[in-house]
């Protein structure tokens, strides 16, 4: 008996060391964790529960019969995050690179299924030199059974992907369908086709950094979210935001104790809009003094800035926050902003998280790029996925809120719930000076008579009573107490339910 458990406790000793010690202390010298260290980072202390730790592919050509390590080049099981259940699969590149082979996407495959089926996040930790050419064709196809399971997962359960090496050709599909991406600086890339390969074909000279780096993904493709100094703090944040969201879309938002106290009055946001309505101010700061406790997980901080997305918790229960930020392009919408808006929206309405949305917007960035672009097509993502949206939906219009943007942006005729402004707010199809502009053209020349009937247009329509009148706005707050009227508003939508009429799925304009 004794010599059978030994054997056992061998062959897990082999597992766990992968490729071997040389290759593990090649990862530590790229400041890389292995595999296992992440997991056991990630997870709460002693939670993880391995599965398929002696699995080994079945390849025989090539050589490869003689080499097969235990674990086939991923750990995967489940554990615990901060006591709630989540499943991870960690590639490890000590072995064979972290190539996917037909054993390997197996492995991925049954914790993802078990995901779907218990209810629970995917955390895919991504560090992989791509498909396993020794196995052609059979690599390819088990690539293509984990997007399959990514898409039926998406909307079921968050998914989650750190990219934290290499990830390119058809493997960044799969990081590409799920609802999170984030990357660790100066040692994660992302592409389709590598730097010798664009070079070879467009003469293009470009390194991996700059062709699919943390910055390239964060700042202008938008395919990552965020980007972390290291894998430590990568493991730390994702925790972080794991206790944001729910298990499922069978479950509702975690609540979490709170100190805060709902109806806390914040005096200075009563100075927060400047006089001069061409100012900016950073929304930022609105978005922290309504949170409770200041916490707010920003999504795609460094991406379309003109536009702030992440979540906050009001009396301890998760909310996402959309909010226009006039510190950016004055916080106008565009392609960008819009794409990313709307896909946190989504987001936000699949998982029953309520939504947020903080108004000042003058309307959308005009130009021949943003027309040649589609801005028609793209703002009317966010148009569509507010509309669609079933969550309870509060907004509060603080400044400017002009033309269409007035609309997309969470509007009471897109079943806003709770639709509130301050008194400093202008809710107008456009600023004063152009309306007049158009409005008296033959008087164009007279300043004085252009000036007189600017105010005029301002005193009639530069503040939110016109569409109070109208039952557009529910109530014109005072800005001091915006953290208790939300928090009440939130309360009171707890029991919420609102469908859509049956559909096999809406087309969104993509």
């Amino acid at each position: 008996m004794q010599d059978i458990l030994r054997e056992l406790e061998d062959r897990r000793a082999a597992a766990r060391t992968g490729g071997g010690q040389q290759r593990i202390a090649a990862q530590h010298a790229k400041g890389k964790l292995t595999a296992r260290e992440r997991i056991e980072l990630l997870l709460d202390e002693g939670s993880f529960e391995e599965f398929d730790m002696f699995v080994a592919h079945r390849c025989t050509d090539f050589g490869m019969e003689a080499s097969r390590p235990r674990g086939d080049g991923v750990v995967t099981g489940w554990g615990t995050v901060n006591g709630r259940q989540v499943y991870v699969f960690s590639q490890d590149f000590t072995v064979f690179g972290g190539s996917l082979s037909e054993t390997h996407a197996q492995k991925i495959c049954k914790i993802m299924d078990m995901a779907v089926q218990n209810g629970a996040p995917v955390i895919g930790i991504n560090d992989s030199g791509g498909a396993r050419i020794q196995e052609g064709v059979a690599s390819l196809a088990g690539y293509a059974e984990v997007f399959q399971r990514n898409i039926m997962a998406s909307g079921v359960v968050p998914q989650i992907s750190l990219i934290m090496g290499p990830c390119a050709g058809g493997a960044v599909y799969s990081p590409a369908m799920t609802d999170f991406i984030f990357m660790v600086r100066d040692s994660s890339y992302m592409f389709v086709t590598g730097p010798d390969v664009v070079r070879t074909v467009t003469n293009e000279v470009v390194t991996a950094e700059e062709l699919g780096g943390a910055r390239t993904h964060t700042t202008r493709s938008s395919v990552a979210d965020g980007a972390f100094e290291d894998d430590l703090e990568a493991m730390m944040e994702v925790r972080r935001l794991i206790d944001f969201l729910p298990q499922s879309n069978r479950e509702k938002p975690p609540v979490r104790p709170f100190h805060d106290d709902p109806a806390r009055i914040e005096p200075s946001l009563d100075t927060l809009i400047p006089e001069n309505p061409n100012a900016p101010y950073d929304m930022k700061e609105l978005i922290l003094k309504v949170a409770d406790e200041g916490d707010f997980y920003e999504i795609q901080e460094a991406f379309a800035r003109n536009i702030i997305t992440g979540f906050i918790r009001l009396e301890g229960s998760t909310v996402g926050v959309v909010a226009n930020q006039p510190m950016v392009l004055a916080g106008c919408l565009d392609i960008d902003s819009s794409r990313k808006a709307a896909r946190f929206v989504r987001f936000c309405d699949a998982f029953e998280i309520p939504i947020l949305t903080f108004v000042d917007v003058p309307g959308f960035l005009p130009g021949t790029v943003q027309e040649y672009d589609g801005i028609i097509k793209h703002g009317a993502k966010l148009l569509f996925a507010y509309g669609e949206a079933t969550v309870p939906k509060v907004t509060v219009i603080t400044r400017k809120a002009y033309g269409g943007a007035y609309v997309v942006m969470a509007s009471k005729h897109l079943r806003g719930d709770f639709n509130y402004a301050w008194p400093t707010s202008e809710v107008a199809v456009m600023g004063a000076k152009g309306a007049v502009e158009i409005l008296y053209r033959s008087e164009a020349g007279d300043a004085e008579r252009i000036a007189e009937r600017t105010r005029e247009y301002e005193d009639r329509f530069a503040n939110p009573f016109v569409a109070a009148e109208r039952g557009f706005i529910d109530e014109v707050i005072m800005p001091h107490s915006t953290r208790r009227r939300v928090c009440r508003a939130f309360a009171s939508l707890r029991n919420k339910k609102l469908t859509n009429p049956w559909k096999k799925h809406d087309n969104i304009p993509l």
